[in-house]
C-alpha cells in the first residue's frame, strides 16, 4: 500500500455484503439479494469521495454551445438517478455505438441461392412461393445467376424439376451425363467460370415414388442400393463441372462412400456439404409443389411410406445431431448441414460447438412462403423481418445460409 494516500476509510477491504465460509460453499448476502453479488450497490465510503458539483457550477465548467437540452415529457415525473454503476444501454445509445459492438455481420457472402430448373424456355412461377420460379435452364437461369452475382450472391444451388416421363422407381436419370443437372452444371460454369456451384444429391427428383432412395415393396427405404447410386449421381455432377456435393438423402453411409467415389475419380478438390442434421420437417411442402417430388401413395401391391420418418431425423430430437455429425466429419465432409433452419438454431449452435468445419443451414421454402405470406397480409415488414431471420441464423452460428432471398438481401443489404 505504498506510493499513495489511500486510507481504509475510502478503500474498505471488508466487503460488507459478502461472508464466505472456508469452503466457499455458502454465502450469506447481509441486507442483498443473490443477484447483486455481481452488481453491488456503490458504498457511501466510496461515493464521497466525488462530491457532486452544483448545476449552477457544472454550466460555469461547460463551453458555450448552441445544442438545446432535450425536454421530458409534460407530465414526467422528476426522480433522482438510479444508483447503477453499469447501464446496458450506455452501449446501445446511437447508430454509431450500436454499428461499433455489433457482434454478427451479415454479407451477401453468406448466402447461397437456390434455383429451381426446368427443361424449358419459359420460367414457370411457383404458386405456393411467390416471387420464385421453375427457371428455364438455357436462359432462365443464367439470367437469374447474373442478376445475384451483381448484388454480391456468388454461391448457387441447383434443384431440377425433372419431367414424369423420365421418373423410375430406381431413378438412373439421376446420373445421366445429359441430363437436366448436369447442362444446367455446366452450362453455369461456362458462363461464370468463378461461381461456385452446388448440388443435390437424392433420388427423390428423379424417384417415381418421390423419396430419397429406392423403396422396397414393404415400404422399407434401401439403404446401400440407393447409396450405390449417389455415389454415381455425384461423380456425374463433378464431371459436369460441380464444385460441391451437396447429398441430401440422409442414407446412413452416404459421405464416405461419395467421399471415395470422388477420390477414385480424380475429383479430390471437389467438396461435400453434408446435410448432416434434416429433419423430417413440415416446412418442405412449397419445395416439394417445385419439383413435384412429394411421397405418392402406395397401394396393396407397393407400400410406400407418407413420408420420410425412417430416414430424416425426428424434430423431437436433439442429441442425435451430434452422432451424424461426428459420423460425417469422420466420413469425410468438408461441410455440415441444418434443415430447416429458423425452427432449430439450437441445432445449428449444438454442430458449431462441436466441429471446427464450417455449418450451413437452410432456410426452407416454408419459411421463405410463411414470411412472404406475412408480409403480403401486411402483418410484417418484409426487408426487416427476413433480415433478422437471417441474422439469427448467423448468430446461432451458420457460416452459410442457403435462402430464397439471397438476392433481395444482398440488395437490401446494401442500402443499410
Amino acid at each position: 500500500r505504498t506510493g499513495g494516500d489511500y486510507t481504509r476509510h475510502q478503500f474498505p477491504l471488508e466487503i460488507p455484503y459478502l461472508q464466505m465460509n472456508m469452503t466457499g460453499l455458502s454465502k450469506t448476502f447481509a441486507g442483498a439479494p443473490v443477484g447483486n453479488l455481481f452488481r453491488p450497490a456503490r458504498s457511501n465510503a466510496i461515493r464521497r469521495t466525488c462530491p457532486v458539483s452544483s448545476k449552477a457550477a457544472d454550466v460555469d465548467l461547460a463551453p458555450p454551445t448552441k445544442r438545446v437540452a432535450p425536454r421530458a415529457p409534460e407530465g414526467s415525473p422528476v426522480v433522482p438517478p438510479q444508483d447503477l454503476a453499469s447501464r446496458p444501454r450506455r452501449n446501445r445509445r446511437s447508430a454509431t455505438v450500436r454499428e461499433a459492438f455489433r457482434e454478427t455481420i451479415l454479407t451477401p457472402s453468406n448466402f447461397i441461392y437456390p434455383i429451381f430448373v426446368h427443361d424449358g424456355d419459359d420460367d414457370i412461377p411457383i404458386d405456393s412461393m411467390p416471387g420464385q420460379s421453375r427457371l428455364g435452364w438455357k436462359t432462365g437461369m443464367v439470367k437469374k445467376v447474373r442478376e445475384a452475382r451483381a448484388a454480391g450472391v456468388n454461391q448457387v444451388v441447383i434443384f431440377p424439376k425433372t419431367p414424369d416421363h423420365l421418373k423410375t422407381a430406381t431413378a438412373e436419370e439421376c446420373f445421366n451425363p445429359n441430363g437436366l443437372a448436369q447442362r444446367s452444371i455446366s452450362l453455369l460454369k461456362d458462363t461464370f467460370p468463378d461461381l461456385e456451384v452446388y448440388t443435390d444429391v437424392a433420388l427423390d427428383p428423379y424417384n417415381t415414388m418421390g423419396h430419397d432412395g429406392m423403396v422396397r415393396s414393404d415400404g422399407v427405404i434401401m439403404n446401400d442400393e440407393t447409396v450405390y447410386y449417389l455415389c454415381k449421381q455425384a461423380v456425374s455432377q463433378a464431371r459436369a463441372g460441380a464444385d460441391v456435393i451437396s447429398p441430401s438423402d440422409m442414407m446412413d453411409g452416404r459421405v464416405g462412400a461419395i467421399r471415395e467415389a470422388l477420390d477414385a475419380e480424380g475429383f479430390t478438390n471437389v467438396a461435400i456439404m453434408s446435410y448432416t442434421a434434416k429433419y423430417n420437417s413440415a416446412y418442405y411442402g412449397p419445395f416439394r409443389d417445385a419439383l413435384a417430388s412429394a411421397p405418392r401413395p402406395g397401394n396393396e401391391d407397393w407400400s410406400i411410406p407418407k413420408d420420410k420418418a425412417e430416414y430424416q431425423m425426428d424434430p423431437a430430437n436433439y442429441r442425435e445431431c451430434l452422432r451424424e455429425a461426428a459420423l460425417d466429419e469422420a466420413e469425410g465432409a468438408d461441410i455440415m448441414m441444418v434443415k430447416p433452419a429458423g425452427a432449430y438454431l439450437d441445432i445449428i449452435r449444438a454442430l458449431k460447438d462441436s466441429t471446427t468445419l464450417p455449418i450451413s443451414a437452410y432456410q426452407v421454402s416454408g419459411e421463405y412462403s410463411m414470411l412472404k405470406a406475412g408480409s403480403a397480409a401486411g402483418y410484417l415488414n418484409e426487408k426487416d423481418a427476413v433480415l433478422e431471420s437471417l441474422i439469427s441464423i448467423k448468430r446461432a452460428g451458420a457460416d452459410l445460409t442457403l435462402t430464397y432471398f439471397a438476392v433481395d438481401a444482398a440488395k437490401w443489404l446494401q442500402e443499410v
